[in-house]
């Protein structure tokens, strides 16, 4: 079955510690400080791989983490990086991250980084200064990226077949191409959407059936309603309405029912050329048929073309083809054109948050929140009194300081940053 929805969970790898170590050999005395830094942590990327069709895998594997970064060496060896893991997606795949940010993956080859690997801390030979010669702390490297991501697959068909259940859609689609979808004489048995492709000399067509529509799909109601995604690429539709329901249903309400739900998903789906195929004509007479063709051909005028045919005698299936062909463009609507005047190697990323503010909490304790301010006390052991001094430094010129004795700091109070609590005495 085809499974077109997953939610996965992705963890980017850790940034690795940097080292405090000291240059000891024979004949050097005090040799200073020489620790490496940490490797950074390996990435999550989602690619785009033409291999796959549907998101099963994803039902028995949802969570995928990438390495972390090695720790920093003594003489100023640094820790390797940690590797990228990379998660393949078939084609039309859109994924969607927990802050809205949104991937859509439709070419073979494409890729997109999902979360990020956390940077490696510092080594102490990074903190020596004239005044500091030996500096006993290092960085940690920062956790990375995590999150749940929401897959959902949208096929990458030219063509969609959309009607009310039971139209003959299925039938259709296995004469037209070397599909087999199942077929059967009652209402909703197509259960999830099938393709197939059909071959000319210098193209190819692919086909998507989509399981059928009712009243209220673009709403919730029956089957349509999860399958309606699936039309969204398409770059033409054909409207399979039968001739004969067999649930003496009229074919004129049919039709319009259909219409509605389709704008009442997308509008974009309103506006996609047509063709009107008209099924099952060997269950009325010719005149009937001729007669209903006619009909159509005035209500509709030039907006679809309309057209006869039999999925049991194969009536109109090769007029069929040939529309088809002839109607769906050889330009893909995902291709990009290309703008001038751009650097051929141009990247735009959002800087990190950098504001922070302060809360005071019972007993005088306070509270500083920022994502900056995080990362910044993640970095040093609180254990550690140099390094708690280096990072009392830091904070002062940020204006961190500043912040918490406007509010009523005291030196010795407590302050909560990054979930850490902690004594802070800036004197």
């Amino acid at each position: 079955m085809l499974s077109d929805r997953a939610r996965i969970h992705v963890q980017a790898g850790g940034g690795g510690d940097g080292c405090m170590s000291f240059r000891r050999e024979s004949r050097v005395p005090k040799g200073g400080p020489d620790g490496g830094d940490g490797g950074r942590g390996g990435d999550v990327v989602l690619v785009c791989d033409d291999s796959l069709r549907d998101l099963q895998f994803f039902r028995r594997t949802a969570h995928f983490k990438a390495r972390r970064g090695g720790h920093g060496r003594g003489a100023l060896r640094f820790g390797p990086e940690g590797e990228l893991l990379e998660v393949h997606v078939p084609p039309g795949t859109v994924a969607e991250l927990e802050d809205g940010t949104r991937h859509d993956l439709v070419t073979p080859g494409q890729r997109a980084t999902v979360v990020r690997g956390g940077s490696g801390g510092r080594g102490n030979k990074h903190f020596a200064t004239p005044t500091r010669q030996a500096p006993r702390f290092a960085e940690r490297g920062l956790p990375g990226e995590e999150g749940w991501i929401e897959l959902r697959l949208k096929l990458l068909a030219d063509v969609g077949l959309v009607g009310l259940p039971n139209a003959g859609k299925s039938s259709l689609l296995s004469r037209l191409t070397r599909a087999q979808p199942k077929i059967a004489d009652y209402p909703f048995t197509t259960l999830e959407p099938v393709l197939g492709t059909i071959e000319a000399d210098d193209r190819q067509l692919v086909l998507a059936d989509i399981p059928g529509l009712i009243e209220g799909a673009s709403d919730g109601a029956g089957l349509g309603h999860d399958f309606l995604a699936h039309v969204e690429r398409t770059r033409l539709l054909v409207h399979v309405l039968d001739l004969a329901p067999v649930d003496g249903s009229d074919p004129v309400e049919n039709h319009a029912t259909i219409e509605r739900e389709l704008a009442a998903h997308d509008a974009r789906l309103a506006a996609l050329p047509r063709v009107l195929a008209l099924s099952k004509v060997d269950l009325v007479t010719p005149e009937a048929a001729a007669q209903a063709a006619a009909e159509w051909r005035e209500r509709l005028g030039e907006a679809a073309p309309v057209l006869l045919t039999s999925s049991a005698t194969g009536d109109g299936l090769d007029t069929l083809r040939r529309a088809l062909l002839e109607h769906v463009p050889l330009a893909s609507p995902l291709d990009v054109p290309e703008v001038e005047g751009l650097a051929e190697h141009q990247v735009f990323r959002p800087a990190a948050e950098r504001g922070f503010r302060v809360e005071q909490l019972e007993d005088g304790r306070f509270r500083v929140l920022g994502s900056g301010v995080d990362r910044l006390v993640l970095r040093y052991d609180v254990d550690n009194e140099e390094a708690m001094a280096h990072l009392e430094r830091r904070l002062k010129r940020i204006g961190v300081i500043q912040a918490l004795e406007d509010a009523g700091f005291e030196a010795g109070d407590d302050v909560e940053i990054g979930g850490i609590e902690f004594e802070l005495d800036p004197s």
